[in-house]
């Protein structure tokens, strides 16, 4: 797995690629100081994951994830930060970020690379907890508007839950493919990319 690492902190960047390289599985194939220069980076080394932080001189981590995924919509960033405020979380989760976990808790960091790096999500219960409660939910839309059914709706509530498509299949007595197909003209309808922005879309219309 290659991991390029981002944080204007020199010394925490060589500490994190020490850290990192303790596991045979990752190489840290580069390190960047700056937004701009994770950019620039992630052209040129096309690593596996983006570790990012979020605040930093110049260009944020959260304007460098969104340039990135904007020429690179299957980027996978993965924002490591000592801020769990609720204006950088709601960001990273409507960009497509692949997950938000805190500095603090370091000994999750090599765990959530890993499940990043096999298509999973990582945001720590500390985040997932704090979803309901930051997003507006005043602007209330009718989704039969978009062309959603009902049992998509159903759908749609559960991945808001947090079940993978084999808890949903099973708790809606169909097959993980039918889930898959599901899932596919569900975001296709509504113009998402992935299951993350789906639960933001969920809890802020629902």
């Amino acid at each position: 797995m290659k991991v390029l690492v981002v944080d204007d902190d020199k010394l925490i960047c060589t500490a994190l690629k020490t850290i990192l390289e303790s596991d045979e599985e990752i190489a840290v194939v580069g390190m960047a100081y700056s937004g701009n220069d994770a950019v620039d980076l992630y052209d040129r080394l096309k690593p596996d994951i983006i570790l990012m932080d979020i605040r930093m001189n110049g260009m944020s981590g959260l304007e460098a994830g969104e340039a990135i995924l904007k020429a690179d919509k299957n980027a996978k960033i993965l924002f490591l930060t000592t801020f769990a405020d609720d204006e950088y979380i709601i960001k990273a989760l409507k960009m497509g970020a692949r997950g938000y976990i805190l500095k603090q808790n370091f000994e999750s960091i090599i765990p959530s690379l890993k499940a990043v790096h096999i298509g999973q999500f990582v945001f720590g219960e500390d985040i997932v907890s704090k979803i309901p409660s930051f997003i507006n939910n005043t602007n209330k839309v009718n989704f039969s508007n978009f062309g959603i059914s009902q049992k998509e709706l159903e759908i749609i509530t559960l991945v808001a839950e947090g079940l993978n498509n084999k808890e949903i299949a099973a708790r809606l007595f169909l097959s993980e493919g039918t889930v898959r197909n599901y899932l596919s003209n569900i975001l296709e309808k509504l113009n998402l990319r992935d299951r993350t922005q789906l639960a933001v879309f969920y809890y802020k219309n629902r």
